[in-house]
């Protein structure tokens, strides 16, 4: 064994072994031939550069090795899912016999099969072969569904593939050599005369995409290497000068190319990972009390309000709870109780009455003209319209008579109401699909159809979990082949076997346990988690309060608890949402229970929102939402790295996306420090290793505090002071000289 090789196997000799994947069934068509004509070793002076060798199944290794691929299709069946523009990391084991050299690419294909860009790879542990880059399918866009120029983006979308391209690195393996060779003075000539050769084969090389004055440097430079007048330094000098290196590293000779089998990925539309959603109830939005002290409900015309503040605090998308008819039979009162009261609105889980069901609006709150208004309204604000699909209904649901087979019955040949022991839903029927599930996925696409028709663009489904997988495969394929710019967001807090299922049925973006990691070592497990490898195919969004989740910690820290969990969510996940309210700070539990008192779900609320500028929450969610929409680090579900921080209440992290991938030909840093007591202040160090983020260790890096524009020096060890009255969190930002 080489030395070499021993050193690099002795370094790694407690490294687990990385498995090899099993290679995608789908081969290349593409042809590459040898940037030298085929000849026979006899013809051949000196070394032969290794040959391109043809695959003729899938299975088959090229000149270059190829393995163990990430990420790639799982079981080649579904492929990674990232937004379009969004930057994620590729690795590859790539090696090649001996101690020559190997080097590697990535190539990006669109969905016509053509390369639209090559990314190099960079061998990160030599020891295992394993080869990294940063890589994204095309450039990022803030284009709506509706705006004019959307269809630029339409065209990006869809099935790409990436291609890992390894070869023998010729130059790099021959600069080893005769380097060595010159300064023992040990063969010299030939060695030099090999350079020569090579630099002038490299010229020619169709492959390297070589402008003209690059072939000149090259020829020049082979030419100087060929003047046996010089001194073998000076020769040496002309192979290794800093253009020759330029060029290595943008257009290397590629002896003996090598193509991986093609890996899938699904590039998906603008808003389907980097998103902000903000939840509000039209019932709620404008409603008052008359001169009696009754409440007048609002409805979708006074919901612009909702509409209007949610585009000054910088969302992108309004959810809205169902608008449907509410039944009567068994309605919910006030905190879920189980007598409804005279003024009780109901919950508008409860769907269908004797005035329609799924696909009508609630009388209460307008007309199916009023709700397309509302949608108009929104889309020239900028924002999306979420609608919550709820696949359940009420006793007085028009489906009970006319599909009743599509219930569940007991023994004594009632329908079964909803129940999760020990919760009960006595105003909710649950679906039995197993009768005739054909029938209702045929009524869902007919009814989402409906509702895109009139603005809707995306769903958020509510218990997805609970029904077949396999019938929303069927529905988003049916719904997404008609409406390809469709987004579904799923409400399963279940079990990770089923959310990884139901996005790979084709759910978006998921809804997740954010809201009840809240120390320092939940955190560091679950934003890692979050922003790895599941990202690829579960696209978690934190929301710190939904109608059903008010957590003992936002109960318990007041004004910077709603802070800190702003802060965490915004930053710790490229999507987040804000239940509305949590402006004002209602934090209020029910007894015994991890929701809000007077839960909106089941009554009208009366809000004062003059009263959220004494809390600041308002401001803050508007600069976190400026901060996402500056930084194209904040972007990617693949770039966040914990920091070491030495105090248990202060948690730090990482987002950085590289100058070539930004789109604004810079790098881009964000640096996030939080303390996670909501009422004493912490001190703590927090580490940075600046070499392996780019940074010069020689050098302060200069950073500027997002939320309070304060500018500081940082270093490798950064002391931080986080106060509840003051600062509960820096988002700084590094500043480029």
């Amino acid at each position: 064994m080489a030395e070499e090789e021993k050193s690099a196997a002795k370094r790694n000799s407690t490294t687990k072994k990385s498995s090899v994947k099993k290679a995608s069934a789908k081969k290349t068509t593409r042809k590459r031939t040898s940037a030298k004509p085929k000849a026979t070793t006899a013809h051949i002076v000196g070394e032969a550069p290794a040959p391109v060798i043809e695959r003729a199944s899938s299975d088959q290794f090229g000149r270059i090795n190829i393995m163990d691929i990430t990420p790639t299709a799982e079981n080649g069946l579904f492929p990674a899912r990232v937004e379009l523009g969004e930057p994620f990391p590729v690795t590859a084991q790539v090696f090649i016999e001996g101690r020559t050299k190997a080097g590697a690419t990535v190539s990006v294909r669109n969905p016509r099969g053509h390369e639209v860009e090559r990314v190099a790879m960079t061998c990160t542990n030599p020891g295992l072969d394993r080869w990294e880059a940063m890589v994204r399918i095309g450039e990022h866009s803030d284009l709506k569904p509706w705006d004019a120029d959307y269809a630029k983006v339409k065209r990006q979308l869809g099935e790409w593939h990436i291609v890992i391209e390894g070869w023998e690195d010729t130059y790099a393996s021959w600069l080893h050599d005769a380097a060595i060779k010159v300064k023992v003075n040990d063969d010299v000539e030939n060695a030099l005369e090999s350079g020569s050769q090579l630099l002038a084969r490299w010229a020619g090389a169709h492959d390297s995409k070589l402008s003209a004055d690059d072939k000149k440097i090259l020829r020049k430079a082979a030419k100087t290497m060929a003047d046996k007048s010089l001194a073998p330094e000076d020769r040496l000098a002309a192979a290794t000068a800093d253009e020759i290196q330029h060029l290595h590293e943008e257009h290397p000779l590629r002896d003996g190319l090598s193509e991986s089998n093609p890996q899938r990925f699904r590039v998906e539309r603008p808003k389907s990972s980097f998103a902000a959603w903000y939840q509000f109830f039209p019932r709620s939005e404008g409603a008052h009390y008359d001169d009696k002290g009754k409440i007048v409900p609002g409805d979708l015309k006074t919901s612009l309000a909702g509409l209007e503040r949610a585009a000054a605090e910088g969302f992108d998308i309004v959810y809205l709870p169902p608008i449907f008819p509410i039944g009567v039979t068994n309605r919910k009162g006030r905190n879920n109780s189980l007598v409804a009261g005279p003024d009780d609105p109901g919950s508008p889980f409860g769907i269908g009455s004797e005035l329609g069901g799924h696909d009508t609006v609630d009388p209460l709150l307008g007309t199916m003209d009023d709700f397309k208004m509302f949608c108009e309204r929104a889309h020239e604000l900028g924002l999306e319209i979420a609608l919550d699909f709820a696949l359940q209904c009420s006793p007085d649901h028009p489906w009970v008579k006319q599909h009743p087979n599509w219930f569940r019955t007991k023994p004594d040949g009632t329908i079964a109401f909803a129940e999760n022991p020990p919760k009960k839903y006595q105003d909710i029927y649950p679906i039995d699909f197993n009768a005739d599930m054909e029938g209702i996925e045929k009524e869902v696409e007919r009814i989402m159809d409906l509702w895109i028709k009139a603005g809707v663009t995306i769903f958020r489904v509510d218990n997805p979990h609970t029904k077949p997988v396999r019938f929303w495969q069927d529905v988003i394929a049916a719904v997404t082949r008609k409406h390809p710019e469709t987004l579904f967001l799923a409400e399963a807090f279940t079990r990770p076997a089923m959310m990884r299922a139901l996005s790979y049925a084709g759910f978006t973006q998921s809804h997740c346990y954010f809201p009840w990691r809240n120390t320092k070592e939940e955190l560091e497990e679950y934003l890692p988690e979050t922003n790895g490898e599941h990202g690829f195919y579960q696209h978690n969004t934190f929301w710190p309060t939904t109608p059903d989740i008010l957590t003992a910690y936002l109960r318990d820290n007041g004004i910077a608890g709603h802070a800190v969990r702003a802060v965490l969510a915004a930053m710790g996940s490229p999507s987040w949402g804000i239940y509305n309210g949590y402006e004002l700070i209602e934090n209020r539990q029910r007894p015994g229970f991890e929701e809000q008192i007077d839960n909106e779900k089941y009554e009208i609320k009366v809000r004062d929102w003059g009263k959220a500028g004494k809390y600041g929450i308002a401001e803050l969610l508007t600069s976190l939402n400026r901060i996402r929409a500056e930084h194209p680090a904040c972007r990617s579900y693949h770039n966040l790295h914990i920091l070491e921080s030495d105090d248990e209440n202060i948690v730090a992290f990482l987002r950085q996306t590289p100058a070539e991938l930004t789109g604004t030909g810079k790098a881009d840093t964000v640096i996030v420090a939080v303390n996670l007591d909501g009422h004493d202040a912490h001190q703590s160090i927090v580490h940075i290793d600046l070499k392996e983020f780019g940074f010069d260790p020689d050098k302060p890096l200069k950073v500027h505090d997002e939320l309070t524009g304060h500018d500081f020096e940082w270093g490798a060890d950064n002391f931080v002071s986080l106060a509840p009255w003051a600062d509960v969190a820096h988002v700084l930002t590094v500043v480029e000289d």
